[in-house]
């Protein structure tokens, strides 16, 4: 039997974090193949994804919406009522992109290129309904989700959408 580094508590058999304290047992969890995505690698994914989609978006926005130019200079198409809160188009287009993505692969583009990868806390791989909940939090409310889950998931580096879809984000050889 083994005892927490941090606050010295008897450790359930197979433990990956501390049930006392939260602390990580060692920085791999559920064996030796899933390590956790560091915050910079997602942050770089996330960056990755956002400018694939801007220039996708683009030429789509300028085609598309160019004759209703107008009603998108007073706010029509962008729908903010609270800080930290959008619901625009593009932030449409981006929860699809990554509902669709991290379904079917559990990597977007840009996890993909920093070779991290979404999957369920058991080790099991991403379903739809998972990806959609987890990416609703980085589509319409990232900074909500990404600063609750700094405070509240610190040691399992879970957004608040990570903890609620009951997903983690591995490192992937």
């Amino acid at each position: 039997m083994s005892y927490c580094k941090n606050c010295g508590f008897k450790l359930p058999e197979g433990a990956a974090y501390c049930p006392n304290c939260g602390t990580p047992v060692s920085n791999r969890i559920y064996g030796p193949r899933f390590e956790l995505a560091s915050w910079v690698e997602r942050i770089v994914a996330f960056l990755i994804d956002v400018i694939i989609i801007g220039i996708v978006m683009m030429p789509l926005s300028f085609i598309f919406l160019w004759p209703w130019s107008y009603l998108l200079s007073i706010g029509v198409w962008r729908w903010t009522w609270a800080p930290f809160v959008s619901f625009g188009l593009n932030n449409v287009v981006s929860f699809i992109y990554w509902t669709l993505t991290e379904g079917l692969y559990g990597q977007s583009i840009g996890k993909k290129i920093l070779k991290v990868k979404v999957i369920k806390v058991d080790g099991k791989p991403l379903d739809f309904t998972s990806a959609a909940i987890e990416s609703l939090g980085k589509a319409f409310l990232l900074i909500i989700d990404l600063i609750l889950g700094l405070i509240l998931y610190p040691q399992k580096r879970q957004r608040l959408f990570n903890y609620i879809s009951n997903t983690i984000v591995i490192k992937i050889q």
